[in-house]
């Protein structure tokens, strides 16, 4: 290419030529520039001849300030006349591959290495993809121009710079430090071997990550799953169960295949990445994306299953649309059966979504099929997406998680773990949820709303209001393996049985669930919104006088810092008074001015809906509001005192609310907050005691707002067992006490004007009943109902002396003991 000064200048003439049409970005430039050593000769291979990718690989070098490839590079005392080599020799106009040879300018460069004539040599990997589009049936017109498995001939390239010249991506892989494997002394033959074999595997994996695996068409995909062991013996059970033919049962199996498979076309992608492009630019100020490079490095050689959190309809469009965008392959998604209305679910299907019945109960050759298809796509290496809260939260905290698709993935991971998979949570924060109105009515307790096409009229009517910035933070990945590792040693060698279903299966996808939904917790984004609301809702007014708010707004920014929940959660820029004025604009607060200032609050409609904000960071603030809930009725405390009480109400916590912290590392957690409470004047250190500030300080006004923000989740701990206790023994089975607690819930939240519609949440009491049953605390006998140690009401009460004020506890005990007298004059 470089030998004389006409290919020189044919080289330069071409690339002109491409780019007045071309337009080309590099895929985390930034992430390679960084491991390059500029000191060294640097190499770039692709992975078959093509001129065009050359051209476009010098314009990004050229544009990154990179040594270009095209030009003449010392090595030693020779001078190579071009810094690039193929890796695959060309293939011919028909697009048939010759025949496989190291490249002369690899062997030179081992040569080299091995005469120790230069010190080192970096061997860049690049990989050039135009359009980024893998196969797809049904589309002809892909076959001929898009990115694929086949081989790409001269023609076929030509047509793909005419049709996807504008959409074309690079990237540049980690250098590959060539001493280090000719300092294997394996000789120069399989030096060059091992090499070639390094860089078709690296090239394999980067075509997987970007355009995803060789996927079959979909008509091939169903027919498939028809004819899988486990399917056909479930249409056999079918056919017999409800006395109908064979062929009439794999008929059903067929339809129920193509009412669950996705269509994926990148055709739809495209389509979907410029119509979002627009929305997010028009509806949001920005999307934060943070820690995704973990997720490139990760995605290499693993089976992905992103398990985002679950706050909107929009969260698999930003996903898919962020993951494009930065170079990975769109996952398959899983999406409610509900979403599959006129219009929109054909064109959610060929984005990747695949649709599932929100119950698989009664219906065995459904599930039989539906999993078939699950193991498909995790087998052939297809990045899958789907929501461990099953639905939506309505609340704006973490739902409990539903185990089924979990357990799926698990007993398809047992069939056949030669791909590793690995899970990666992603955390979604909204400063304005698009449903924010929607929710509203339903915090307020009306019915859910069904799905229905007419709803993007609204959206398109919502652009009007400020909707701030979109936060997309990414947790740390889980590896299955591992965590099987750890949870059941040896579960590579225990005999599964045909269906997969070990005897642990349950238990094991309930401690996967948890910690998939504490790693979502991890990856938490604290924003304007989530602060401002955590500290109007702490006060008994929802008001504040601007410069007090400022200073609660300081202390929470400066507590994170000083002892951050995570490495992968986030905080925003600016101080109080800056986010002050940043959810003023966004009509989240109302005002009133007098001659000393101004003072904010939350208005009636706000005050609720602040409460689905608030509990998006609740768990972040959980546990050192419990610590300042002890000094609430305590002036001093000793550290023991404080781990004794702690360690009690912990777990019930971290169970409601996925915190991170296990058991085992609390105490040292805990040290960190009180010497961070120390730090910000909040506590003294006084004779080994931890003293609280005297009650007419600002300090403590500080510390109270900040123990009120889980002084609700207490309240509902003390009423379930005072409500238990004052039942007696053997008396309430678990749904009846879970049932009698809604109840007195809602009227308390009447009686004292409680704006949080989780407070009367069924599913809360339902879940701190079952961890009481799972630390021992409760028993059931065999008809279900509840015993407990005769100890507990006078634990119980001391705890909720150290944490609840003494006006809550009176009201609870009121309202219990008003229940009692109203059951026995009904017993009279």
């Amino acid at each position: 290419m470089t030998r004389s000064p006409f290919r020189r200048l044919a080289f330069g003439t071409l690339r002109r030529l491409l780019y007045l049409w071309v337009r080309s970005e590099t895929i985390n430039q930034s992430a390679f520039s960084l491991q390059l050593d500029r000191s060294k000769p640097v190499f770039y291979v692709l992975q078959q001849p093509s001129v065009s990718d050359l051209a476009v690989v010098d314009t990004e070098c050229t544009k990154a300030g990179l040594p270009r490839p095209v030009l003449p590079v010392a090595v030693g005392g020779h001078v190579e006349p071009a810094a690039f080599f193929y890796l695959t020799p060309a293939p011919g106009w028909l697009g048939r591959q010759g025949k496989r040879g190291a490249s002369p300018t690899l062997v030179r460069l081992v040569n080299a290495l091995g005469q120790h004539n230069v010190e080192d040599v970096q061997i860049v990997p690049v990989s050039v993809f135009w359009g980024q589009s893998p196969d797809r049936e049904t589309s002809p017109w892909k076959l001929l121009f898009a990115d694929t498995w086949a081989v790409t001939g001269r023609l076929r390239r030509l047509v793909s710079i005419l049709i996807l010249g504008r959409k074309t991506r690079v990237q540049f892989s980690t250098p590959i430090h060539l001493r280090e494997l000719v300092e294997q002394d394996k000789g120069e033959e399989r030096t060059l071997r091992m090499v070639h074999r390094i860089l078709r595997v690296h090239f394999r994996n980067q075509k997987t990550a970007v355009i995803g695996p060789d996927l079959s068409h979909r008509r091939n995909l169903v027919k498939g799953l028809v004819h899988a062991p486990l399917v056909r013996q479930a249409i056999l059970d079918e056919a017999e169960r409800e006395k109908i033919s064979v062929e009439k049962a794999e008929a059903q199996a067929l339809r129920y295949g193509n009412e669950i498979a996705s269509d994926f076309a990148y055709t739809a992608i495209r389509f979907l990445e410029v119509v979002l492009s627009w929305f997010w630019n028009k509806l949001y100020e920005g999307i934060r994306i943070n820690h995704i490079e973990q997720v490139q490095s990760v995605v290499h050689g693993h089976e992905v299953i992103y398990v985002p959190c679950h706050r909107s309809h929009i969260d698999y469009l930003l996903l898919s649309y962020l993951l494009f965008r930065n170079g990975l392959t769109p996952p398959h998604i899983a999406a409610g059966i509900n979403l599959n209305m006129p219009v929109i679910g054909g064109l959610l299907r060929r984005g990747g979504a695949f649709f599932m019945r929100r119950t698989f109960k009664g219906n065995p050759l459904y599930t039989a099929v539906f999993n078939e298809y699950l193991y498909t796509l995790f087998s052939r290496g297809f990045p899958v997406e789907y929501f461990v809260e099953g639905g939506r939260s309505r609340t704006g905290r973490m739902l409990q998680p539903k185990t089924g698709m979990l357990a799926i993935t698990l007993r398809s991971f047992l069939r056949s773990s030669r791909l590793p998979i690995v899970f990666v949570p992603v955390y979604i924060g909204y400063e304005r949820v698009l449903e924010g109105r929607t929710y509203l009515g339903e915090l307020r307790g009306a019915a859910k709303k069904k799905e229905s096409i007419f709803d993007l009229f609204k959206v398109i009517g919502a652009l009007k209001q400020r909707f701030g910035q979109v936060w997309v933070n990414f947790g740390e990945p889980i590896k299955l393996a591992d965590f099987l590792d750890r949870e059941q040693p040896g579960w590579r060698d225990q005999e599964l049985g045909p269906q997969y279903r070990p005897a642990w299966l349950n238990e094991t996808t309930n401690r996967l669930a948890d910690r998939v939904a504490q790693h979502l917790n991890e990856a938490a984004a604290v924003n304007p919104v989530n602060l401002v609301a955590l500290a109007l809702l702490s006060t008994s007014k929802l008001a504040l006088d601007e410069k007090a708010l400022a200073r609660v707004l300081d202390l929470y920014l400066a507590l994170l810092r000083r002892v951050p929940y995570s490495v992968h959660s986030t905080l925003p820029d600016g101080d109080g008074q800056a986010l002050i004025e940043y959810v003023r604009s966004m009509d989240l607060l109302a005002e009133q001015k007098d001659a000393l200032g101004r003072i904010l609050y939350l208005d009636e409609q706000n005050a609720v809906l602040m409460t689905y904000y608030r509990n998006n960071i609740l768990h972040v603030f959980a546990l050192p509001a419990l610590l300042a809930s002890f000094f609430q009725s305590s002036a001093r405390m000793s550290r023991e005192q404080i781990l004794r009480y702690t360690r009690a109400l912990y777990p019930y916590l971290q169970s409601e609310l996925f915190i991170r912290y296990e058991v085992e590392e609390l105490d040292a957690v805990i040290d960190d907050w009180l010497a961070a409470f120390v730090d910000q004047g909040l506590l003294k250190f006084e004779n080994d005691v931890f003293v609280r500030p005297a009650p007419s300080s600002r300090q403590f006004v500080l510390l109270t707002l900040l123990a009120r923000a889980i002084v609700q989740t207490l309240q509902r701990f003390y009423m379930a067992i005072a409500l238990l206790i004052n039942g007696g023994q053997n008396t309430l089975s678990a749904e009846e006490l879970e049932n009698l607690c809604t109840v007195m819930a809602q009227r308390l939240s009447i009686l004292h004007g409680l704006n949080a519609p989780e407070f009367f949440d069924k599913s809360l009491f339902r879940h701190f009943i079952q961890s009481l049953l799972d630390q021992g605390v409760l028993r059931q006998d065999e008809a279900g109902k509840l015993s407990y140690h005769p100890q507990l009401g006078e634990l119980a009460e001391g705890a909720a002396k150290r944490v609840l004020p003494a006006e809550i506890r009176l009201s609870i005990r009121q309202v219990t003991m008003e229940r009692s007298e109203d059951s026995a004059e009904a017993v009279v």
